[in-house]
C-alpha cells in the first residue's frame, strides 16, 4: 500500500467500527481485564451469567430489579498485539483475508484502550520477531500501530511462533495485557504461552477461514501451501476427503483449546467469513463476568 492508501484505509477503519468501539468502551473494556480493583465504578442491570455476590441489594430493592456492582482498579493498562504475519495470514474467500480480519480487531481494541488512556504497542512475528513498536499512550500512538498494521511487509513466510515469543519475553518489563493474533498453525508454542501467561494477561486471538474448514466440491483441485511453496492434489469430491478435513480440523480446534486453557491464558476464535462485532462483545463480557469469580 502507498502512504496515501494506508491513510484513507485507517480514516476508513475509523469510521466503520467507531460504533464498535464505542459500545466496547462503554460496555466492558474497562472492567475486562482489571478485576475487582479498589474504585467504584457504576451499577448496571444485572445479565444472565453475572455472579450473584455482585447484586446491589439496595438499587435492586429501590428500582424492583436486578442490578450489579462494577469496579475499576485505579491502575492503566498496557495492550500488546502480538501479530502473525507468516504467509497463511494472507488466506481469505470470503469478507476478508485473515490478515485483514487481523487487523480490525486490533485496531478496534486499540482504539478502545486510547479512548481508557492505556498504552498501545504492537509486535509483527513470522519465524523471528520482525517488528516491535513500544507501547505508548494517545490517538497518534493507535493510528500508527493500526498504520503498520496496513503497510507492514513482513521479510519471512514461515512461522516459529515459539521463537518469536521467546525473543520477545525480556522486552515486556510491564505487566500487560498480550493478544497473540494468529492461526496458530504452528508448533510447541504451548510453553511459552505459559510462561507469559504468569506475568502477563495473555489472550489468543485464533483466526480460521471457511475453506480451511470444509471444502466446496468442485473436483480434483491443486492447492499451494503457501509457506513452503509445496503442492498437492485433492479430491474434493471425495467423501472421505472430506470426513477426513472435517477430523482434523475438530482435532486441530481441539488442540489449540487445550493448549491454551492448560497453559492459562483465554482464546478467541474469529472466523474471516463471518462478522466479528458480536463474538468481540461477546468476548468481553465473558471476560468481565470472570472477573468477579
Amino acid at each position: 500500500m502507498s502512504p496515501d492508501e494506508v491513510a484513507a484505509e485507517v480514516r476508513r477503519i475509523e469510521i466503520t467500527t467507531r460504533h464498535l468501539v464505542r459500545d466496547i468502551v462503554a460496555g466492558e473494556y474497562s472492567s475486562a481485564f482489571r478485576g475487582r480493583g479498589v474504585e467504584f465504578a457504576e451499577v448496571r442491570e444485572y445479565q444472565p451469567g453475572d455472579d450473584v455476590r455482585t447484586i446491589d441489594w439496595n438499587v435492586t430493592a429501590r428500582l424492583g430489579t436486578a442490578y450489579v456492582k462494577r469496579f475499576l482498579e485505579e491502575r492503566e493498562l498496557t495492550v500488546l498485539f502480538v501479530v502473525d504475519y507468516s504467509a497463511s495470514g494472507a488466506f481469505g474467500t470470503g469478507q476478508r483475508t485473515k490478515r485483514a480480519l487481523a487487523t480490525e480487531v486490533c485496531a478496534v481494541i486499540a482504539l478502545a484502550a486510547a479512548r481508557s488512556n492505556d498504552r498501545v504497542g504492537a509486535a509483527f512475528v513470522t519465524d523471528r520477531l520482525e517488528r516491535y513498536i513500544p507501547p505508548r499512550k494517545g490517538r497518534r500512538q493507535v493510528l500508527r500501530v493500526v498504520s503498520e498494521l496496513l503497510a507492514y511487509e513482513p521479510e519471512a513466510s514461515g512461522t516459529d511462533l515459539a521463537t518469536s515469543l521467546l525473543v520477545l519475553e525480556p522486552l515486556l518489563r510491564r505487566r500487560s495485557v498480550l493478544f497473540i493474533v494468529s492461526d496458530f498453525v504452528a508448533e510447541n508454542w504451548g510453553p511459552i504461552l505459559g510462561r507469559l501467561s504468569r506475568r502477563h494477561d495473555v489472550i489468543a486471538v485464533q483466526l480460521v477461514d471457511p475453506r480451511e474448514r470444509e471444502l466446496p466440491d468442485v473436483g480434483v483441485v491443486a492447492l499451494r501451501d503457501a509457506e513452503t511453496n509445496d503442492w498437492c492434489y485433492v479430491d474434493t469430491s471425495s467423501p472421505a476427503v472430506q470426513a477426513h478435513l472435517r477430523a482434523q480440523v475438530a482435532a486441530f480446534d481441539a488442540q489449540v483449546d487445550q493448549a491454551v486453557r492448560e497453559n492459562r491464558a483465554d482464546l478467541l476464535r474469529l472466523d474471516a467469513g463471518q462478522p466479528y462485532g458480536e463474538p468481540l462483545i461477546g468476548f468481553f463480557r465473558r471476560r468481565e463476568r470472570m472477573q468477579w469469580r
